[in-house]
């Protein structure tokens, strides 16, 4: 098996990571390089790296563990809507962004990451995880 990814370490509790919310198949965690506050990445536990790799029961379950996940975000973040993206070139381990946008260049992979210290990170976590 290939090496374990920097998500696979996180399942493992190898890194630590403002989780969301969590289950026997998938994990939500806030991106630690976000394009906006709020900004969450949603794995399945399982360690694939092309997201259609996945088997379809898994990729349609992930998209619906994803669901759940997104209105949360938009209430604690207070945006328009919860942008989804998967991109796949970061890490070779299937994802999904869950971002918070109120334009379109709030999504631009293109702009800086933004960073937020480790406190506004805990209370956007927890913010997400009350309205979950």
């Amino acid at each position: 098996m290939a090496n374990d990814s920097i998500f696979t370490k996180i399942i493992k509790g190898e890194i630590p990571a403002h989780k969301i919310a969590e289950d026997d198949r998938f994990l939500a965690f806030l991106d630690v390089f976000p394009l906006q506050k709020g900004h969450t990445l949603v794995i399945p536990k399982v360690q694939v790296d092309y997201i259609f790799d996945l088997e379809d029961d898994l990729l349609a379950d992930l998209i619906i563990f994803a669901k759940k996940i997104a209105p949360a975000i938009k209430k604690a973040t207070a945006c328009k809507r919860i942008g989804v993206a998967v991109i796949g070139l970061e890490v070779p381990h299937a994802h999904v962004h869950l971002i918070p946008i109120n334009q379109m260049d709030d999504m631009n992979f293109s702009n800086p990451k933004k960073k937020f210290p480790d406190e506004e990170m805990t209370a956007i976590a927890q913010q997400i995880r009350e309205n979950l």
